[in-house]
């Protein structure tokens, strides 16, 4: 898909999706802003910028937390002077049944997954208005529409997102800006192959494909949605579990 002249903010991009979602946007010509916790994305940023000859800028911080999102988008417009596109992307877990989890357990999961992807938004959306155009999507999972044991702070996290998505997207529909999730299911990243054996084994029966997506799969549904093919899809929650909900 083209990208060209497009500026691309994705976040949580240092490895697994966000990363596969960074580089999709890079063969496709975007120019991009790439945000994690630690400063290791810089060098993700140039390894991106170097493999795909474009522009590409790490930026590291906290975007649970305003002030470091008002200095992430000080740096956008800056480098950039607008934003086409973004990417919710950055999450944690911190599983545990629901008796035993803590409140600053539950809390950090739903900062970073869900209150990071309000403030994030919320500064894209007034840089979009401006242009009278953007592309938002947020990362949902089958998590947030099914539950899952072990999951409380993680499914609400990402129930949450579901209903901001829809939010927004009634929101801005008017202004040309989109707003759209994608909703894995079981993905190979590093979260997931933390898994026992015995354990991955037993989900991945439970999937009509019998395998685990990767993270090019939700990429590609990322970047379809960002794209101009998608156009008159808003507020809509694009599946990606090779199956697995039809169980």
């Amino acid at each position: 898909m083209d990208f060209e002249n497009k500026v691309a903010l994705v976040t949580g991009a240092s490895r697994g999706i966000g990363r596969a979602v960074a580089e999709v946007f890079a063969k496709g010509k975007a120019k991009l802003i790439l945000t994690a916790t630690t400063n290791s994305i810089d060098n993700v940023a140039k390894e991106i910028s170097e493999k795909y000859g474009v522009e590409a800028i790490g930026v590291a911080g906290d975007i649970s937390k305003e002030p470091d999102v008002k200095d992430l988008f000080k740096i956008i417009m800056e480098k950039f002077g607008r934003l086409d596109i973004c990417v919710n992307n950055a999450g944690i877990t911190k599983d545990g049944l629901s008796m035993r989890m803590s409140v600053e357990d539950f809390e950090s999961v739903i900062n970073v997954n869900l209150k990071s992807a309000f403030i994030v938004s919320k500064e894209a959306i007034l840089l979009m208005m401006r242009e009278k155009y953007g592309r938002i999507v947020n990362m949902s999972s089958i998590v947030g529409i099914r539950g899952n044991v072990g999951q409380a702070n993680y499914a609400a996290s990402k129930a949450g997102i579901i209903g901001l998505t829809k939010t927004l997207a009634s929101e801005v529909a008017k202004r040309n800006i989109t707003v759209n999730a994608v909703a894995p299911g079981f993905i190979d990243t590093d979260m997931t192959k933390a898994v026992a054996d015995k354990a991955r084994e037993e989900f991945l029966s439970l999937i009509p494909m019998n395998k685990a997506g990767q993270p090019e799969d939700i990429a590609e549904a990322v970047a379809f949605l960002a794209s101009d093919r998608a156009k008159y899809i808003t507020g809509q929650v694009l599946v990606v579990d090779g199956g697995l909900m039809l169980k």
